[in-house]
C-alpha cells in the first residue's frame, strides 16, 4: 500500500530565518528534510528555493550550484563520517566537489572551517574514532559549511549528544546562521531546544502540519491539542510552576491507513465527537502567521487551556 509520509505541507521560510519542525518519531520530519536535500524525491507538489524547483530532483541530478546551496547536517555523525578518512579529508573533499577548490588549497580552507566551528586546525588529521561526539558533530557542520550554503538543513543535530554538549552545538548553529544570514531548517522533537533556536515553528503529526507560527505564538495558548501534549512533556525549571502532564494513549496511526477525519483524533484528549473521526479539520487562522488545523474553535481552545488544563510554557 502507498505511504503518505507528507500530506499537504505548505511552508515558507525567508532568508536568514530559522524554521523548526517538531513532532514525534514517524511524523515525517526527516522525510521532509531528505526531500529538501535531494536524498528523496516528492511524488507530487513543489519545493522552490529562490524560484528553483527542487522537489523532483535527487541530489546527484542537481546542478552544482544547487547542491552547494543546500547542505545537510545529520543526526548521527558516526554514520556520516568515513572512519577510514580524517576529519580534514572529509571537509576537503566537500570543498573540492562543491567549490572546485584545488587539492593543494583545500587543506588551508579546511583548517579555516575547523576554526569557524571552534576546533583546532590540528584536529583535521584525526580520524573519527579519535574524536568525541561533540567534535564529530562540529566536523559535520564544518563539512556542511564547505559549500558556503544558503540553506542548512539540520536533522536532529543534537539528539545523539550529551546534554552538556547540546548547548554548545546549538549556540554554534545560531552563530553561524546569524553571521552568514543563511536559512536554517532545524528538525527536532525537543521543544525546549526549539524555543531557543527558532524564529518559527511547524508542528507535524502523521505527515500533516497541525500548527504553524512564530515561537511566541506556538508557545502560548491557544495551541493545537497535540502541541499542548508536546509542551506538557517539557521540563520546566521552576519548582513552583503548576502544570498537567498530558499522556497520549494509543499507537501512532499507520501512514498507510490515514484516518478519514483528523489524523490526531484517535489519541486526542480534547476530541469533541464523531466529527473528529469523520471530517478533515479546517485550518483556523489564529492571528497573522499563526494557524491551527483543528475542529475546536480557537476561542474554545483558549478557554480550556486558560482553565488550567495545559502546562505553562517552558522558559529558557
Amino acid at each position: 500500500m502507498p505511504v503518505r509520509a507528507l500530506n499537504g505541507i505548505d511552508l515558507v521560510v525567508r532568508k536568514g530565518e530559522t524554521l523548526a519542525i517538531v513532532g514525534e518519531s514517524g511524523c515525517g520530519k526527516s522525510t521532509l528534510a531528505k526531500v529538501l536535500a535531494g536524498l528523496e524525491t516528492a511524488s507530487a507538489g513543489r519545493v522552490e528555493i529562490d524560484g528553483t524547483e527542487v522537489a523532483s530532483k535527487r541530489v546527484e541530478s542537481r546542478p552544482l550550484e544547487l547542491r552547494r546551496t543546500i547542505q545537510m547536517v545529520f543526526q548521527n555523525p558516526d554514520s556520516t563520517l568515513n572512519p577510514s578518512h580524517s576529519a580534514g579529508y572529509a571537509i576537503g573533499r566537500a570543498l573540492r566537489r562543491l567549490r572546485r577548490i584545488p587539492k593543494g588549497e583545500a587543506g588551508s580552507e579546511a583548517a579555516r572551517l575547523l576554526g569557524v566551528v571552534k576546533l583546532p586546525a590540528d584536529l583535521g588529521s584525526r580520524k573519527p574514532d579519535r574524536l568525541s561526539g561533540g567534535q564529530k558533530q562540529r566536523v559535520a557542520i564544518a563539512r556542511a559549511l564547505a559549500g558556503n550554503p544558503d540553506v542548512i538543513v539540520a536533522d536532529e543535530p543534537v539528539s545523539a549528544l550529551d546534554v552538556s554538549v547540546q548547548a554548545s552545538i546549538i549556540n554554534l548553529l545560531n552563530e553561524i546562521q546569524a553571521s552568514r544570514e543563511a536559512t536554517l531548517i532545524f528538525i527536532s522533537h525537543d521543544l525546549a531546544v526549539v524555543r531557543y533556536v527558532a524564529d518559527h515553528v511547524a508542528v507535524m503529526y502523521l505527515g500533516v502540519v497541525v500548527e504553524l507560527g512564530s515561537v511566541a505564538d506556538v508557545f502560548a495558548p491557544p495551541y493545537h491539542p497535540y502541541t499542548e501534549a508536546l509542551l506538557s512533556a517539557v521540563p520546566v525549571p521552576d519548582p513552583d510552576a503548576q502544570g498537567t502532564r498530558i499522556v497520549l494513549e494509543g499507537p501512532l496511526p499507520s501512514a498507510t491507513e490515514i484516518p478519514r477525519g483528523c489524523p490526531f483524533s484517535g489519541r486526542c484528549p480534547r476530541r469533541i465527537g464523531p466529527i473528529c473521526d469523520e471530517t478533515p479539520p479546517p485550518t483556523r487562522q489564529i492571528s497573522s502567521g499563526h494557524r491551527i488545523v483543528c475542529h475546536i474553535p480557537a476561542e474554545e481552545l483558549a478557554r480550556l487551556q486558560a482553565a488550567g488544563f495545559s502546562p505553562p510554557p517552558p522558559t529558557r
